[in-house]
């Protein structure tokens, strides 16, 4: 029970395959409370369900996580019902379909906007306003998901391998703030899972047997090892790291062919 007693608030729970909810299931079975965000008030019954096994769950719609406004008007909510939380999980990342088929050269200006706004904006934003509103607790940390599309070239990732590499770079500057307060952020990297959205991916299909061909382990991630990796990190057993970015893959990130 590594996270007992700890408020994690974890942004951007889709559904039961995702991997935001695998990491909930896993915060919660080491004795984290939870409170999750959600887009679009018509999904409130779909999220309640989805969410139901997590006793004393707390869930808020935030229909846009890169509108400044918008987050702090919600994290405001959150605090007053709340009070103070340990932790952080960011699970928000989007691209327009388009520039995930097309060839990355043709990313329109609004589409590559669009992409670092919400995949890695977002996070700096959801820091910045939880530190301003003195919404985290002693030695909190903050937990984003990148993937290795951020440092290789993987065909069908496009903008979204540029998103991930600013999220990244954004988590190594965070870490460097908040260490001032004995405050930690670090980033997972997951290896490829069936996620919605990953549907958006060309040919996702191909990379999942890539790594099962390739990886030491041969063989693919589940939401639920991904989940205990981000556990790990939000609990007091990571607290001598911050600023990383840890593979959870199989080992794939470490192979050169």
């Amino acid at each position: 029970m590594i996270l007992k007693d700890k408020t994690i608030l974890i942004m951007g729970i889709r559904n039961k395959w995702s991997i935001a909810y695998g990491i909930a299931k896993s915060a919660y079975e080491n004795g984290a409370n939870l409170i999750f965000t959600y887009m679009g008030e018509e999904n409130r019954e779909k999220i309640e369900e989805l969410t139901k096994d997590f006793e004393g769950r707390k869930a808020y719609v935030l229909n846009d996580a890169s509108e400044d406004k918008m987050v702090a008007k919600v994290f405001t909510k959150i605090k007053e019902e709340n009070g103070k939380i340990d932790g952080i999980v960011h699970a928000i990342a989007h691209a327009n379909t388009e520039d995930l088929h097309n060839d990355f050269i043709y990313t329109s200006k609004e589409g590559f906007s669009h992409a670092n706004d919400v995949s890695a904006y977002s996070f700096v934003l959801a820091a910045r306003t939880a530190k301003e509103m003195d919404m985290l607790k002693e030695n909190a940390s903050l937990v984003t998901l990148t993937y290795h599309g951020s440092q290789k070239v993987l065909k069908g990732y496009n903008v979204m391998g540029v998103a991930k590499a600013a999220l990244e770079s954004s988590v190594r500057y965070l870490a460097e703030n908040f260490g001032r307060e004995g405050m930690r952020v670090n980033a997972v990297s997951a290896g490829p899972i069936k996620t919605l959205s990953a549907k958006g991916i060309k040919d996702f299909g191909s990379i999942l047997t890539e790594v099962e061909e390739k990886a030491p382990l041969h063989r693919n991630v589940t939401t639920t090892q991904v989940g205990n990796v981000a556990t790990f990190l939000l609990s007091s057993m990571s607290d001598a790291i911050t600023g990383q970015v840890i593979y959870a893959d199989s080992g794939y990130e470490i192979m050169g062919v």
